[in-house]
């Protein structure tokens, strides 16, 4: 620590780490249920509903601990919470290792969603925290290429390992994975806690009623549920509508990915020398063409092309606008990602299920519409943000 309190250099860098790895091992909670679903069918027999009752355990469970982790940080400070969610996590994939029944996997999605929850709040609450101006958006699109990173290696494990290693054991890997940052943090010194004598419920309000937090809430609304959509339909559209064979549409679906993680690196030096509003409205822009090409392709290649771009579209949306929001409630910023990261949550649970009735009921063609009619919003809203971000800077000027 420096003389005044603030976290030297040195330790900004230690903390920025610590921030990398949890965010690493939250990328393993968001990809593992669905990484060993086939085995866990394997194992004990349940249907695709049950199934979909453990991806909606854990989103709930989620967003439960979402909405409560921002108030806590700001009292407490980020050690405590941080610390006790890596813990959550590495019981829940310890749990998962040694499942002997439906009930245990269950329990299992639920602790994985309260820790998750707190470890992906927390890390992002603490990289904002830790950097100011134009180096804070950098630095959160740096922390999303952590989350694409782990959440491809459980994949990679169990197909490059499940053979030799079996699926438990492989589980067992994760959870020592998930005590890798909880050691990080009890060693590591943390700034103390921003409202140590009280949270401040004033202060609080205030920030619930400023038009900008909720503009920038239904940013990540829309993007979490063209995420989570895109994420999940991608490979069956491009099976089922254009026949392509389960190996490229994986292929396909990892370069979607690596378009995000690629596009997130580019985005850190980007947000440099653009307004994080016109960023996201550029990237929410290029997004739309990418998912009406998804949409509407009539060849496989085309739709092929439409979903890396819309990787390359949606990856600067989400950690430049907590940026927009880290930077305008820097007195609160664990209450105010709460509230937005939250309302984020509720979209990625609300698209994927749309999208999946409108397939059900129509075609999947049609349920991908969800996506472009989620960008066309980000756009209009991005133009909102910038005209929010520009009357408070002019009040600011006021005498």
């Amino acid at each position: 620590m420096t003389g005044d309190g603030a976290p030297s250099p040195l330790a900004v860098g230690r903390l920025q780490a610590s921030a990398w790895a949890g965010m690493f091992v939250f990328g393993i909670v968001m990809a593992v249920l669905g990484a060993i679903l086939p085995s866990l069918f394997d194992r004990f027999g349940f249907g695709a509903g049950m199934a979909g009752n453990l991806f909606l355990a854990m989103n709930f469970a989620m967003l439960a601990t979402t909405v409560f982790f921002g108030p806590l940080v700001d009292r407490f400070g980020f050690k405590p919470l941080l610390a006790v969610s890596s813990a959550l996590v590495a019981l829940a994939f310890f749990m998962l290792s040694r499942a002997s029944g439906y009930g245990l996997v269950l329990a299992a999605a639920v602790v994985l969603g309260l820790g998750g929850g707190a470890l992906n709040g927390g890390t992002n609450a603490l990289t904002s925290d830790l950097h100011e101006g134009e180096r804070r958006g950098a630095a959160l699109n740096v922390l999303g290429i952590f989350f694409g990173f782990g959440a491809l290696s459980i994949p990679f494990l169990i197909g490059t390992l499940r053979q030799s290693l079996g699926v438990p054991t492989i589980l067992l890997v994760a959870a020592g994975l998930g005590l890798v940052p909880l050691v990080i943090y009890a060693v590591l010194p943390f700034p103390r806690a921003k409202q140590e004598q009280g949270f401040p419920i004033m202060e609080a309000a205030r920030i619930a009623r400023s038009p900008l937090l909720w503009l920038c809430a239904f940013v990540l609304f829309f993007q979490s549920g063209n995420e989570f959509t895109a994420g999940g339909w991608i490979s069956t559209h491009l099976q089922k509508t254009h026949g392509l064979g389960a190996g490229a549409s994986a292929i396909v679906l990892a370069g979607y990915w690596a378009a995000i993680m690629s596009g997130r690196l580019l985005s850190s030096r980007l947000v440099r020398r653009l307004r994080s509003e016109t960023l996201i409205l550029g990237s929410a822009a290029l997004a739309l063409a990418a998912a009406s090409l998804l949409a509407l392709a009539r060849s496989g290649a085309a739709a092929a092309a439409g979903a890396v771009l819309l990787g390359l579209g949606f990856s600067a949306i989400f950690p430049t606008t907590l940026a927009v929001v880290g930077g305008r409630f820097a007195s609160l910023t664990g209450t105010a990602f709460s509230v937005v990261i939250a309302v984020g949550l509720a979209g990625g649970m609300l698209g994927p299920w749309l999208a999946g009735r409108i397939a059900e009921t129509s075609s999947l063609r049609r349920g991908l519409v969800v996506p472009v009619a989620g960008c066309a919003m980000i756009v209009v809203l991005a133009l909102l943000v910038g005209r929010e971000l520009r009357r408070t800077a002019d009040e600011r000027k006021l005498p």
